[in-house]
């Protein structure tokens, strides 16, 4: 039953691959992988103005990161390609041929700008803004003058004036559209190129897809569509249309919102299979309360039953925090692979100045913290840099209290010299210091954690003393406790 389940994702090259690409690729992707069918990417780059071979390339790149591997396409091949439609023109050009020999469409030769004051004229009288078919009643003879005038021409279809289409949709159910509500789309440019609608029913069929899903923001153009397929006689996909994915403010999503492209979450630390999981959750549920769910988990749960019909939020704080659950659980060298080229990305080459065993024990100290591997450089810059400041607060609070000098001096005389710099050792010397000082353990702490670190906050003192070093340390608390008496 299942083997003739195809999808196809249809990015055009004309902008970033954004989240809502990703999210209607996911779930093409799991559809075909829960159903053991085949899924396609094609590449729609007729608007040769916009389509950029960058643009290409971080189509595939995304789709890579994001691991949603395509059976057939660009890189791959198949039975079906070319998978780019630039290279597909002849297709198109033969359908619109077919369609104009059968009187199912006719060219229309008003100029954009004779258009745009006819909508104009339209929406003043309160009327949808629609071609009025003013080229569809054209004489031969009239057509013949227009054409020796050199007047350029687009390709129109010529919709049924009276009747409805509609679909059985996979995630909403019947729809239907009156044709009176319809007007004549354009189907093929003045220049030659076809338009989103003519050549995805043309694609879709050759390539013999199964199941198109896709925005409800793409609604309109089913029926559309619906009538290339019957004016052809082309074999029909079934259509679901997915919800909205609105900011936090039930805006559409976008740039305001934050984070935008794929490749941006990427560059930011976000983990690629913590951002499927979020993504999977935008707009479906597995029908439990499952919010974390392997790669594996998604193919097994989705269903297109599971798709709801309510717009989803993006909410950052709830991806931040699913990241910070995913970092976590990563096992350690898959932790540090993943993090080292972020360190390096501010603090250079880390082999030129620290070891590795060094640089995995400063990361494996804030695993528990970071929410994003863009995150690891400022928790961690303590383990690479020598503080060049303090905390204001801290030192208000523990340089400039009375004592804080000697209380670094006693730490350093504490630690200097250890059998061994280890974190027995180093928390068993510090918590003597506040003993023979007569004070608690928290003040000696706190005030020894800002000096080494610059900070009031971080991981346990003694297990990042250790890392840090003897030598490290030592050369830290001499600093803070001149900083200190300066402050008297």
């Amino acid at each position: 039953m299942s083997s003739h389940i195809r999808v196809r994702m249809p990015p055009s090259p004309t902008g970033r691959f954004h989240i809502g690409n990703a999210r209607t690729a996911l779930y093409k992707w799991l559809f075909a992988r829960r159903r053991g069918g085949a899924f396609v990417l094609r590449i729609e780059d007729t608007d040769r103005a916009r389509s950029t071979q960058d643009n290409i390339a971080t189509i595939l790149d995304s789709m890579r990161w994001l691991g949603l591997d395509w059976d057939e396409g660009p890189e791959v091949g198949g039975d079906c390609g070319p998978y780019f439609q630039s290279q597909r023109l002849d297709r198109y050009r033969r359908a619109v041929d077919r369609l104009l020999d059968d009187g199912k469409a006719y060219p229309c030769y008003c100029t954009p700008q004779e258009l745009e004051h006819r909508r104009k004229e339209m929406h003043a009288k309160g009327l949808p803004p629609r071609y009025d078919r003013r080229c569809r009643g054209l004489t031969h003879s009239e057509r013949e003058q227009r054409e020796a005038e050199g007047r350029p021409k687009a390709i129109r279809f010529a919709v049924p004036e009276d009747g409805a289409v509609g679909w059985d949709d996979l995630v909403r159910g019947p729809i239907e559209f009156q044709n009176s509500e319809l007007d004549d789309f354009v189907l093929l440019r003045s220049d030659g190129t076809p338009t989103y609608l003519l050549a995805c029913a043309v694609d879709d069929s050759a390539m013999a897809i199964s199941h198109v899903l896709r925005g409800e923001d793409l609604i309109s153009g089913t029926p559309r569509q619906i009538h290339v397929y019957n004016a052809l006689g082309l074999p029909m996909p079934r259509f679901g249309h997915l919800p909205l994915i609105l900011g936090p403010d039930r805006s559409k999503l976008a740039k305001r919102h934050g984070a935008v492209s794929v490749t941006e979450y990427r560059d930011q630390g976000y983990l690629a299979e913590a951002l499927v999981n979020f993504v999977a959750l935008l707009g479906w549920s597995p029908g439990d309360d499952r919010e974390l769910l392997s790669r594996e988990e998604l193919i097994e749960a989705f269903s297109l039953e599971g798709i709801g019909r309510s717009n989803a939020v993006f909410d950052a704080e709830k991806l931040a925090w699913m990241n910070g659950v995913y970092l976590r659980n990563l096992p350690p060298d898959d932790y540090v692979a993943r993090s080292r080229p972020f360190l390096e990305a501010t603090f250079g080459r880390l082999s030129e100045q620290f070891d590795d065993d060094y640089v995995a024990k400063a990361l494996m100290l804030e695993q528990e913290r970071a929410r994003t591997l863009a995150e690891l450089p400022q928790l961690t810059e303590f383990f690479f840099r020598d503080p060049e400041r303090y905390d204001d607060k801290g030192e208000r609070k523990w340089f400039r209290r009375d004592g804080a000098a000697e209380v670094l001096a006693a730490v350093r005389a504490a630690i200097g010299g250890l059998p061994s710099f280890d974190v027995e050792s180093i928390e068993t010397a510090i918590r003597g210091v506040a003993d023979r000082l007569d004070l608690k353990a928290g003040p000696v702490i706190h005030t020894t954690r800002l000096a080494v670190t610059g900070r009031t906050k971080g991981p346990g003192l003694f297990e990042l003393m250790a890392v840090l070093g003897e030598d490290r340390v030592l050369t830290r608390l001499t600093r803070a406790e001149e900083h200190t008496r300066s402050l008297r």
